[in-house]
C-alpha cells in the first residue's frame, strides 16, 4: 500500500516538473517592462536573452545574455534566432520584422501570444480592420492616408476635431489632435516623423467624446479560461502614460462589455499570453474598442504595487509557459506616476530624492536607461492601500512622490 501511495502522488509531480524545465526566451525589445519580464523569468528558473537595438538596455542589466541590432533587419532577427535557438520568443516592442515570426513559429519556437497576434496588433491598421469589420467591435470611424491629401480628404469627411496616430508607434509618439484644417500639415509631418519602422501611413479617427479611458489587461491560456484584471484608469499628456490607477470606476455592465470584447478580439488572434486591451468608456455610449497590445501594458505598472495576486508581468510569464493560472485577485488599490527627464544627454543620469519616496506602502522603480530625452520615462512610483482606502488620496501620493525624485545630468 505505501509503495502504491508513493506512485500516485508522483504523477502529477512529473507533469508540473515538465512545465517547469528551463527555457530559453528570445525577448524582442529590452525596456523597463521587458526589464520586469526578465526578472519575473528570472524568478522561475527562466533563461532570458534580451534583445534591443542600443546596448545597456534596462533588461540587458538583468538577463543572462544579451544581443544588440535592429528587430527592423529581418536577417539579423533570424541570426540571433539561429544563433540561440530558444523555444519562446516575446516580443516587447513594435518595431519588429513580424512577418519573420511565422517561420520561426511553423519550426516550432513559441511566439508569445502569437505570430498572428503580434503581426496585427503591431499595425493599428491591421486591429483595427479586425475589431471593426471582421468582428463588429464598436469603435470610432476612422480613415487611413498615405499622403498629405489622403489625410485632407478624411479629415474632410470625419470632421473636427479627429485623431491623427501613425499606424506603428509606441507611447504616444507621432499622435496629434487636429482642430483645424490649419492643423493638418503638423499633424502629417508629426504622424509621420513619429512612426516606428519602415511604415509611413496614418489613421485618422473620429474624435470620441469619452468620460474616461481604461486598460483592461486580459489574459489567455493554453489550457484554462480567459481571465480579467481589475480595470486600470489612466492619465495621458501628448498620448503618453503618466498616471495609471486600479481599480478604475466603471458601470457594471460596461465592464461586461469591455470583457465580452476583449474576449472576442484575443480569442480571434489566437494564442497564450497577456494583452493591454485599451478602451474609451462614455456614460452616454457605453464602451469603444481603441487598442490592443499582446504584451504587458505601460499603465499595467500599477500591478507592481502589489494589487494582485501576480503582477501583469508574472501573468505574462505563466501563460507563455503554460503555467496554470486559475484566478486573479484583487488583492489591495494602487496607483502609479512616472519619473520623467527634463533634459537630453548620452551619458546616464542621476538620481536626487530617492530617499523621500520611502514612505508606508509606497514603492520605486528605476528603469536603468543609459541615455535620458525630454519627457523619456526613467522610474516609477507605485503606492498600495487597503481595499477600502480613497482611491484618489492613493494617487496623489504617487503623484507627491514620484515629483521628489529628481533626474539629473551626471
Amino acid at each position: 500500500m505505501a509503495a502504491e501511495r508513493k506512485v500516485r502522488v508522483s504523477r502529477p509531480m512529473v507533469r508540473i516538473q515538465q512545465i517547469l524545465d528551463m527555457k530559453k526566451i528570445l525577448l524582442l525589445g529590452s525596456g523597463e517592462l521587458g526589464k520586469e519580464f526578465t526578472i519575473a523569468a528570472q524568478r522561475l528558473g527562466q533563461h532570458v536573452i534580451a534583445c534591443d537595438s542600443y546596448p545597456g538596455a534596462p533588461a540587458m542589466q538583468v538577463a543572462d545574455e544579451f544581443e544588440v541590432f535592429s528587430m527592423l533587419d529581418g536577417e539579423a532577427l533570424e541570426n540571433a534566432v539561429r544563433k540561440h535557438r530558444p523555444d519562446i520568443i516575446v516580443p516587447e516592442i513594435e518595431a519588429i520584422r513580424t512577418e519573420r515570426l511565422y517561420d520561426f513559429e511553423a519550426e516550432g519556437v513559441q511566439v508569445t501570444p502569437s505570430a498572428r497576434a503580434v503581426n496585427f496588433t503591431m499595425n493599428r491598421k491591421a486591429i483595427r480592420d479586425l475589431a471593426a469589420k471582421e468582428l463588429g467591435l464598436k469603435t470610432a470611424k476612422y480613415f487611413y492616408a498615405t499622403t498629405f491629401e489622403e489625410l485632407q480628404a478624411a479629415a474632410e469627411q470625419i470632421g473636427f476635431p479627429c485623431v491623427v496616430k501613425p499606424l506603428m508607434s509606441s507611447s504616444g509618439k507621432g499622435q496629434s489632435v487636429v482642430k483645424s484644417a490649419a492643423d493638418l500639415q503638423h499633424a502629417w509631418e508629426y504622424g509621420i516623423s513619429g512612426s516606428r519602422g519602415d511604415l509611413k501611413e496614418l489613421i485618422i479617427e473620429e474624435f470620441i467624446k469619452f468620460d474616461s479611458e481604461i486598460t483592461l489587461l486580459t489574459v489567455t491560456q493554453k489550457n484554462g479560461p480567459t481571465l480579467f484584471c481589475p480595470p486600470i484608469g489612466h492619465v495621458q499628456k501628448g498620448g503618453d502614460y503618466r498616471e495609471s490607477f486600479q481599480p478604475a470606476a466603471i458601470a457594471p455592465e460596461h465592464l461586461k462589455e469591455a470583457q465580452e470584447m476583449a474576449a472576442k478580439v484575443t480569442e480571434a488572434l489566437t494564442g497564450a499570453g497577456l494583452w493591454g486591451v485599451e478602451f474609451f468608456l462614455s456614460h452616454e455610449n457605453g464602451v469603444y474598442f481603441s487598442e490592443l497590445s499582446p504584451r504587458p501594458h505601460d499603465t499595467g505598472m500599477v500591478t507592481l504595487a502589489g494589487t494582485q495576486n501576480f503582477n501583469e508581468f508574472e501573468l505574462h510569464l505563466r501563460a507563455a509557459l503554460g503555467l496554470p493560472i486559475p484566478c486573479i485577485k484583487q488583492m489591495r488599490i494602487g496607483a502609479s506616476a512616472v519619473i520623467l527627464s527634463t533634459f537630453a544627454s548620452e551619458k546616464a543620469p542621476e538620481y536626487k530624492g530617492l530617499e523621500l519616496t520611502c514612505e508606508e506602502d509606497a514603492d520605486l522603480r528605476i528603469f536603468g536607461k543609459p541615455t535620458t530625452r525630454v519627457g523619456r520615462r526613467m522610474g516609477v512610483v507605485v503606492v498600495n492601500a487597503p481595499l477600502d482606502a480613497n482611491l484618489d488620496d492613493v494617487r496623489d501620493k504617487a503623484k507627491r512622490l514620484a515629483d521628489c525624485v529628481e533626474v539629473f545630468e551626471a
